[in-house]
C-alpha cells in the first residue's frame, strides 16, 4: 500500500492508501477522488487522466514513455517536466507519499 496525496485544482487534498499493483488513477477512480475522469479506462488512449506531479517525486518516477508521452501533447496545459498520465503510474511501496495535482480541467 501507498498513501498518495490527490490535489484538487481548487487545493482541496484527499490523501488515500492505494494497493500495491493499481495506478494512480484506479486510486483515485477507486476512491471518488474528482478531477480524473480516465475515459479511456486507463489504455492511455486518451488524457484525462493528466496530473502534475510534485516537483520532489519527478525523479522518483519511472521516465515516460513514447505513448505517454504523445497522449500528454493531448492534455490541457501539460507542463514538459511535472506532467503525468496516473493510467502509467504503477503503484508501489517505492510511491508511498507521492502527491499530485490535478489541472484545471481535462480535455
Amino acid at each position: 500500500m501507498a498513501k498518495i496525496t490527490y490535489v484538487e485544482h481548487s487545493g482541496k487534498r484527499h490523501e488515500v492508501e492505494v494497493a500495491n499493483g493499481l495506478t494512480v488513477m484506479e486510486g483515485a477512480r477507486d476512491n471518488g477522488i474528482p478531477g480524473i475522469e480516465a475515459d479511456c479506462g486507463g489504455a492511455c488512449a486518451c488524457s484525462t487522466c493528466h496530473v502534475y506531479v510534485d516537483a520532489a517525486w519527478v525523479d522518483k518516477l519511472p521516465k515516460k514513455d513514447s505513448m505517454e508521452e504523445d497522449m500528454l501533447d493531448f492534455a490541457y496545459e501539460p507542463d514538459p517536466v511535472r506532467s503525468r498520465l496516473t493510467c502509467q503510474l504503477k503503484v508501489s511501496a517505492a510511491l508511498d507519499g507521492l502527491v499530485v495535482q490535478m489541472p484545471e480541467k481535462q480535455i
